[in-house]
């Protein structure tokens, strides 16, 4: 069975439940519909009995980019529409009652890591890398990527991450913990499937109450880190910084900060 939204693809084969991000031509950006798309993907099957795993991958050479900027009208009073769809989506990801795997097939920036870390088996090509991108436009992170990369690899981390916005390769992401496993990118389709076999053949009810076991233990954070980086988000969003951070990436050029 597949279900098609545009941005999103969304497969059904051997109880395995595989997302798909599928704008290559923007590196897998996401706009509000796709994160929605995301979000409804997996509340959806959420209580399907034949899906025994699920995959969230992109197409392509990204896995996601972040949100898609391009086109973006700043114009009028911010919006919370993007933001809103992407703590949906992050947490309809945490609430699925089967192991999530993680597939990033290529970078992941922005909210992309917010949805990698938000599964529950992340795993990337070696080409592949990590970005919280967010300040380089004057906003900070959101899709409860405040607490996902925290809880992965401790707060100083999280903040270098967060704060300089710097690319964090596979390999690194491996050793600090952010991620699970790095595979050769010749390997990494394969892997995926194998890895989508082993979970679905396995014991779901175990896998579901292990996974809710280490979530609950290790995010008890993401609800509010979800509502502070709302608020946080809009207040920036309505800041010149953003304004400027924008028109910077629009123009391809350094962006010159204002002062406080």
């Amino acid at each position: 069975m597949s279900t098609d939204i545009p941005g999103v693809d969304t497969t059904v084969d051997n109880g395995v439940l595989r997302v798909t991000l599928n704008r290559p031509t923007r590196m897998n950006a996401v706009t509000t519909e796709t994160l929605d798309a995301i979000a409804d993907a997996f509340a959806k099957h959420a209580g399907d009995a034949e899906v025994r795993a699920a995959i969230l991958t992109g197409t392509g050479r990204a896995f996601c980019t972040g949100a898609d900027l391009g086109g973006l009208d700043i114009s009028g009073p911010p919006s919370s529409a993007t933001i809103d769809a992407a703590n949906r989506a992050a947490a309809a990801i945490r609430a699925f009652p089967r192991p999530v795997i993680g597939a990033v097939n290529g970078p992941a920036a922005g909210v992309g890591v917010s949805l990698a870390l938000a599964c529950d088996l992340t795993i990337a090509t070696e080409s592949s890398y990590f970005l919280l991108a967010f300040t380089k436009v004057g906003l900070m992170p959101d899709g409860g990527a405040t607490a996902l990369v925290a809880a992965s690899i401790g707060r100083a981390r999280a903040l270098k991450m967060a704060l300089l916005a710097e690319r964090m390769p596979a390999r690194e992401a491996l050793t600090a913990g952010l991620i699970a496993d790095v595979y050769p990118d010749e390997e990494f389709a394969t892997t995926v499937d194998a890895l989508g076999r082993r979970l679905a053949d396995g014991p779901s009810e175990a896998f579901h109450f292990t996974k809710d076991a280490v979530n609950d233990a290790t995010l008890v954070e993401l609800d509010n880190a979800f509502a502070r980086e709302r608020s946080g988000q809009i207040d920036l969003l309505a800041a010149p910084d953003f304004h400027e951070g924008v028109a910077a990436f629009m123009e391809k050029r350094p962006a010159v900060f204002g002062r406080v």
